[in-house]
């Protein structure tokens, strides 16, 4: 099998001189294909880590969804650590400032859908760096859904948000690389991307020949970033999207629901996914500690499965069989990117008519 060749592993393995006091951030996915993180590997090539930052879910990904790490030292390199969740514009530029570094570092992993967050840290942190006349740089790694399709509405401005800054549609098909490039064009940094060899568009994350590492506590597995850009939806609604299970976003269903969910799924023919009939009890989340009935999805053909239409046509599905029960939250507007899922639905109107068909990605593509 081929293996690709990341940003991390190509700056350390050619060491570039005068970098001085540098801000990584990163979190447990800024790996060598050895395991070895980012932070321990880019010193041992001489870069002068000074501090490091931490996303969502914190540096080491202990923090749950919506949570970020207290300020610590980090106990491997013995550097501070500075958590930029929650914090935007003016408090961030003071963390990055206060912080002393002349350039920062972005080596982490994404899962190729518009509204998980680590893509943002990276814009937001770009953003600071302009502001305060530093450089950045991005080291470039795989879409692990493939980079070949992209699928799902462009975010309309008007909701724009932490799960969304840039008009992108919800399965974007990029790298993080791509998308500095192109938020960069307003954005204004001093910014350089150390892109990846060896990766091709087509290629899902088990064909990097590198190993998985678990990007938060409930995106465990390739198979859950495969529907996350759909399934991840239901966190905009009165249903449980499958955290505190061992198959989060791949088991979904609700309280109210019965066994018509997976009869009324299947019978859509939607391809590339089956739907199976199951009952589960979230230990964590939305509906923790109380049964649900529901599905779990199960992906026969990666190449044709339509993630972002598949959990369109669940939350329409959800809807038409219960429509007592059934219930949206605002932030699924932020979530899709505008208004109009929520408002069909609440209007009992089929939404997957707003669901373009999938095409290739579009944008400052690095990779053929």
């Amino acid at each position: 099998m081929d293996r690709v060749r990341t940003g991390l592993e190509r700056l350390t393995a050619t060491p570039r001189p005068g970098r001085e006091r540098v801000g990584l951030v990163t979190n447990p996915t800024g790996v060598l294909p050895d395991l070895t993180p980012a932070a321990p590997a880019l010193l041992a090539a001489g870069t002068r880590v000074t501090t490091l930052f931490g996303p969502e879910h914190g540096l080491r990904g202990t923090a749950q969804a919506g949570g970020g790490e207290a300020a610590a030292v980090d106990p491997v390199t013995g550097l501070p650590v500075a958590d930029t969740y929650g914090r935007t514009g003016a408090e961030l530029d003071a963390l990055v400032a206060a912080s002393g570094v002349q350039e920062l570092v972005f080596d982490m992993g994404d899962v190729g859908a518009r509204f998980y967050t680590y893509v943002w840290t990276m814009c937001d942190l770009m953003g600071s760096a302009a502001r305060l006349g530093l450089r950045f740089t991005v080291l470039d790694r795989p879409n692990p859904i493939g980079g070949a399709v992209a699928e799902g509405p462009v975010l309309d401005p008007a909701f724009a948000s932490f799960v969304g800054r840039a008009a992108l549609p919800l399965r974007h098909g990029l790298t993080a690389g791509e998308i500095a490039l192109s938020v960069n064009r307003a954005a204004g940094a001093a910014l350089e991307v150390v892109p990846m060899e060896g990766w091709r568009r087509e290629w899902h994350f088990d064909r990097t020949g590198l190993p998985w590492v678990m990007p938060s506590a409930n995106m465990p597995t390739l198979d859950t970033a495969l529907v996350y850009p759909g399934t991840g939806l239901l966190e905009g609604v009165n249903a449980a999207e499958g955290r505190g299970t061992t198959r989060p976003f791949e088991l979904v269903g609700a309280p109210y629901a019965d066994g018509r969910l997976a009869a009324a799924l299947s019978d859509l023919g939607l391809p590339g996914v089956r739907f199976r009939d199951t009952s589960f009890t979230p230990a964590s989340g939305r509906h923790a500690d109380v049964p649900v009935r529901g599905v779990q999805l199960h992906v026969t053909d990666r190449e044709t499965f339509p993630p972002v239409l598949t959990g369109v046509s669940l939350l329409h599905v959800l809807r038409t069989l219960y429509p007592g029960d059934f219930a949206c939250d605002p932030f699924l507007d932020l979530l899709w990117g505008s208004d109009s899922l929520r408002a069909h639905l609440e209007a009992g109107r089929d939404p997957r008519g707003l669901c373009p068909p999938p095409g290739p990605p579009e944008g400052d593509l690095l990779y053929g």
